[in-house]
């Protein structure tokens, strides 16, 4: 993912490619980058970078720290929820019906605003809405460990999702913004998907221990703790944003593709609520409200194309430009993002409920058997930022994907009497493969994409493609899992055999799914070559 300023009417550095622009419009990412040529070795056009920040090792160090703490500690607030769900539930009285929204509604709020506030924070600032965005995420981790009904943390999640889209784009922005395309950025890149991955682990983990001692509120208690440090640090540490033109409400509204974000939004909003309400009971898509929602949302995706098309065709600003989608790197790691984190979410959501509920384990045992994934996703992820810009991105991508399969696959003919070691101990060691590897190359080629003055919005674009994956893959699995259920031959619905079977066919579809990522990565990232190399 490698960054340049956009110059008008000079070729854009793209991976190994020199993309050529059409037809020279300002503000159109989409009419730069749709036509590639690749230029013989020696050939390569430099083009200036920004003036980056004279950072030291120290502050660049801590500004790493920074954005990678924000992100674990949210995701680490995840992490205790869905270990903890059950006991959570029974304390502040959620009913069955609403058991999995806490979780569900993080998702659909966060994605349905990030890429408003990409687009946003790319005309007002990604310092201000970063900060902005961290003391929201502070007070409502808060928030949901003060909460005392389910109506309230149901509530208080869906406030934390809106927090959290402010700070995700705008942290990939500061990245770019702070360290010219190399090893830093790289590593930069590398830790804040392993701050996720790390985060939500440790969540697990931490959250049996809590459970079990203490209780699942001090949890929350801590993140809120970490936030407020990282909070103060990021507004001592974190670089002023470069010189822009001035704020005006004129800019806000012609600088904006306002019509495309809310189309977008609204879109990702209502297929989210809808994929939510199937996760909790798959006869509930027959339900008017339901039926009328998702017909909409269906709608409102060839409006939003053409939408976008018209901005193009006029030169005025478009949310995603349709041209994008002509380049296959960028289409193919949307679509394997999507997959890959739907699959890995998936993995997380029913290996829990496995190690619980077919294997009667407690929420301690559960957690410990996570951290095999906790140690390689971490791993990978600083592996990934240290050398990526080594290996062509097809390799690395294909050959983590296909390892990443093997873990549903293991999970899926596993008898729940083998011991941890036999297959449950290496489906944990592999599930976190691709994602974790995925995240940086993509984050790269994402970026490199957008023009610089976009990368906020560049940044919301990975993670809304992130986020609907994990709402799509965890509301298709859940209704195929109880369909399977309520289908088995056992009278009781509720017994560890039951539910096992349709546990079992949801990791089937896991392993289905890691192999069509694997198919689209052969075909799309075919040319992609090396990402991440540094720029003179």
């Amino acid at each position: 993912m490698s960054i340049t300023t956009v110059i008008e009417h000079q070729p854009i550095v793209h991976c190994n490619a020199i993309i050529a622009p059409s037809t020279p419009s300002s503000g159109q990412a989409g009419q730069r980058l749709s036509t590639e040529r690749i230029l013989p070795e020696g050939d390569q056009v430099r083009v200036s970078d920004y003036d980056f920040p004279d950072l030291s090792t120290s502050r660049s160090v801590v500004i790493i720290s920074i954005l990678t703490g924000i992100a674990a500690m949210t995701s680490m607030s995840t992490g205790i929820l869905t270990v903890g769900l059950p006991v959570i539930a029974h304390d502040i009285g959620l009913s069955g019906s609403l058991l999995l929204w806490p979780a569900s509604i993080f998702a659909l709020t966060s994605g349905c605003s990030l890429l408003l506030a990409g687009a946003v924070a790319d005309v007002l600032g990604n310092r201000k809405i970063y900060l902005s965005g961290c003391v929201l995420l502070t007070a409502f981790v808060f928030a949901c460990g003060l909460a005392r009904t389910g109506t309230q943390l149901i509530v208080f999640r869906a406030l934390q999702g809106v927090a959290m889209s402010l700070c995700l784009p705008t942290a990939v922005s500061i990245l770019t913004a702070s360290f010219p395309n190399g090893k830093t950025r790289n590593v930069g890149f590398s830790f804040l998907g392993a701050g996720q991955v790390l985060g939500f682990c440790i969540g697990l983990v931490l959250g049996g221990v809590l459970i079990e001692t203490v209780g699942w509120r001090i949890g929350y208690y801590i993140c809120g703790g970490v936030h407020v440090i990282a909070l103060a640090l990021a507004c001592w540490v974190l670089p002023e944003d470069r010189k822009r033109e001035a704020t005006s409400w004129q800019r806000l509204y012609f600088d904006i593709d306002w019509v495309g974000a809310i189309i977008a939004s609204s879109c990702l909003g209502l297929l989210s609520y809808v994929l939510a309400s199937v996760t909790g009971s798959s006869s509930s898509i027959k339900e008017p409200l339901n039926a009328t929602l998702m017909t909409v949302a269906v709608v409102l995706v060839p409006g939003f194309v053409l939408w976008v098309g018209r901005q193009e065709r006029h030169g005025k600003p478009a949310l995603i430009p349709n041209s994008l989608w002509k380049i296959p790197a960028f289409t193919a790691v949307c679509l394997m993002v999507l997959l890959s984190w739907g699959v890995m979410n998936s993995m997380e959501y029913f290996v829990s409920l496995f190690y619980q509920e077919v294997q009667e384990l407690s929420a301690l045992q559960a957690s410990l058997r996570f951290v095999p994934g906790l140690l390689v996703g971490f791993s990978l992820n600083v592996a990934t930022g240290l050398l990526v810009h080594k290996f062509p991105a097809n390799y690395l991508v294909i050959i983590s994907t296909l390892l990443c399969a093997g873990s549903p696959l293991l999970m899926a003919l596993i008898n729940p009497k083998w011991s941890y070691w036999y297959a449950a101990f290496w489906s944990m060691v592999l599930y976190p493969v691709s994602a974790d590897v995925l995240f940086t190359i993509s984050s790269l080629i994402i970026v490199d994409v957008f023009p610089a003055k976009t990368h906020a919005l560049a940044g919301a674009v990975f993670n809304t493609v992130a986020q609907f994956g994990t709402s799509l893959g965890i509301a298709i699995m859940a209704v195929v899992a109880s369909n399977v259920t309520q289908d088995s031959g056992d009278p009781d619905k509720e017994s560890p055999a039951a539910l096992m079977e349709g546990y079992r066919v949801t990791f089937w579809l896991g392993f289905g799914g890691m192999l069509l990522t694997v198919a689209v990565g052969v075909v799309g990232l075919r040319k992609a070559g090396k990402v991440g190399l540094k720029r003179e």
